[in-house]
């Protein structure tokens, strides 16, 4: 698997860059409100965002990307419309944030798309990772979280929100058992960065071990 690259520090600041990543019904956006939070109750200049969306642009995106009618949908016009909305997103969000010093916390970034893209829709790891290493500039995360559950347990928790599943949500759970055997294979590839968390424990549970890691981060 490519070498990842190691990113600078802001100049303004101890900016930090932390992602979220997990099969659909994970929990990440219950972790990422609640580091968020306390983040903000530590007075950390901490912003949380997420793809695909995060700028005006980006929503629209987004909104062709989750659409179930679209299931007509090229892997690769699919790989390129991800890379769209992570390149507004970079440049609009994420870089400014972190040049100013601050903590970004993202609800998905590369990870994702090597794992969704890359991965289960075949469309090829090394090419996904040079597009995306190409519009951000070679960023990634400091820290990555990996909330690893298998997806039918994901899929549980979406229904039990009573509202119809996405486009991506509604693939066969093959699809997303690769996802997750993806990341799996990510993590055990990467551990400077990843930290792979049982995402069936207690969401408090989860947001402890979170924040020790965090902390140690922030120092």
């Amino acid at each position: 698997m490519p070498e990842q690259n190691q990113r600078g520090k802001g100049s303004k600041g101890k900016s930090l860059f932390i992602t979220f990543e997990g099969v659909e019904g994970s929990g990440k956006t219950t972790q990422i409100n609640m580091l968020h939070a306390h983040l903000l109750r530590m007075k950390v200049d901490v912003i949380a965002t997420h793809e695909p969306g995060g700028t005006l642009i980006g929503e629209e995106i987004r909104r062709v990307l989750l659409d179930p009618t679209f299931k007509q949908m090229h892997p690769m016009t699919e790989t390129v419309l991800y890379a769209a909305d992570r390149a507004q997103h970079f440049y609009e969000v994420i870089k400014p944030a972190l040049d100013a010093g601050k903590v970004v916390i993202c609800d998905r970034f590369i990870d994702s798309t090597l794992a969704y893209q890359g991965v289960a829709r075949r469309v090829g790891m090394e090419g996904v990772q040079n597009l995306n290493e190409w519009i951000t500039d070679d960023l990634y995360p400091d820290i990555t979280f990996l909330l690893d559950i298998p997806y039918r347990i994901g899929l549980k928790r979406l229904q039990e929100r009573k509202r119809s599943l996405d486009r991506m949500e509604d693939e066969e759970s093959s699809f997303h058992e690769q996802v997750r055997e993806a990341y799996q294979t990510l993590a055990k590839f990467y551990p400077q960065r990843f930290v792979v968390l049982n995402g069936t424990e207690k969401p408090e549970n989860i947001h402890h071990y979170v924040m020790q890691e965090v902390t140690k981060l922030l120092g």
